[in-house]
């Protein structure tokens, strides 16, 4: 069988741990899981024919239920790159969410008008650009900027995911999208080297000198170098990842935004269990206001500002 087919998995990377734990953290009444996937089914929703990968299925139905288990009330989905400029299996999730949810698109140069009001209409308020040059094919500039000046008429936003190391030379095109941009995972700076060195003080200066620059404190279990060591007494803490997303939160507290990247693509080492994933919560945002912020106040004023 081809390995690319819809319904055999790319060897080697981990499927999606069905039993998590009930969190200790109880989130806020209202929080939001502001960055999560869902994949095919592939017989309902085939994956792109140009993907780099081939995941295991997980349903909207799934992810739902996980949302219930962990205690959020609502999600925003972001498309998949497996999926390609298919965002069928996404929109369909929104449709189905009883309007708990909203959703991250990925479009090209070539999509119409009347798909992007469609695609509003369903709940999508942006579109993700990415540059992480193992998942996807470099997309040329100049229609990155033409995508992001007509999605700005709909006050769409842009998500933008990167390396650390390849942001000084993106700055210049990052800054000059007219929306706001949301980064995923602090630009998945390099844990190991100084929180202060110049890295990662880079990109906290590129929050700070452009106020329309969001970022996503997610995904510890990709940037940890430790991996899930305990931290008074959970198992799951990820702590080499903590001082950096804690800086993020405390330094632009009404900026940021967290999710568990459900079911977490392509990885190898280890899956995380999402229920531990939400205990790492309260190490990064310290009080209950931080929290709030974070889980609901942020996610409720970008996505569904009628109701924020």
């Amino acid at each position: 069988m081809d390995p690319k087919t819809p319904f055999q998995k790319t060897p080697g990377w981990l499927d999606w741990y069905a039993g998590p734990a009930k969190p200790r953290f109880k989130v806020p009444a209202g929080a939001v899981d502001a960055h999560c996937h869902v994949f095919g089914p592939g017989a309902e929703y085939p994956y792109a024919p140009e993907r780099k990968y081939t995941p295991c299925d997980a349903s909207r139905d799934q992810l739902y239920a996980l949302r219930d288990h962990l205690g959020f009330a609502r999600n925003v989905v972001v498309q998949a790159t497996c999926h390609g400029a298919d965002n069928s299996a996404m929109v369909g999730a929104l449709i189905h969410s009883g309007g708990k949810a909203r959703g991250v698109a990925t479009v090209k140069r070539s999509v119409t008008d009347p798909e992007l009001q469609a695609m509003h209409e369903a709940g999508v308020r942006g579109v993700r650009f990415n540059f992480v040059k193992r998942l996807v094919d470099f997309t040329p500039k100049d229609e990155l900027n033409e995508i992001a000046t007509r999605i700005a008429e709909l006050g769409w936003h842009v998500v933008i995911y990167f390396e650390a190391v390849d942001l000084p030379e993106l700055w210049d095109f990052f800054t000059t999208l007219p929306t706001t941009v949301v980064v995923d995972h602090m630009g998945r700076p390099d844990v190991t080297k100084p929180i202060d060195g110049p890295e990662f003080e880079l990109f906290v200066k590129f929050m700070r000198e452009h106020s329309n620059v969001w970022s996503k404190v997610s995904c510890p279990e990709r940037l940890s170098v430790q991996g899930p060591q305990a931290l008074n007494g959970e198992q799951n803490a990820y702590r080499d990842v903590v001082p950096f997303a804690r800086r993020i939160v405390e330094t632009f507290p009404d900026r940021v935004l967290w999710g568990t990247d459900w079911p977490h693509p392509n990885l190898k080492d280890h899956m995380p269990d999402d229920g531990l994933l939400v205990d790492f919560i309260p190490h990064i945002a310290t009080t209950p206001d931080l929290q709030r912020k974070l889980l609901v106040d942020n996610p409720m004023r970008l996505y569904w500002p009628d109701q924020a």
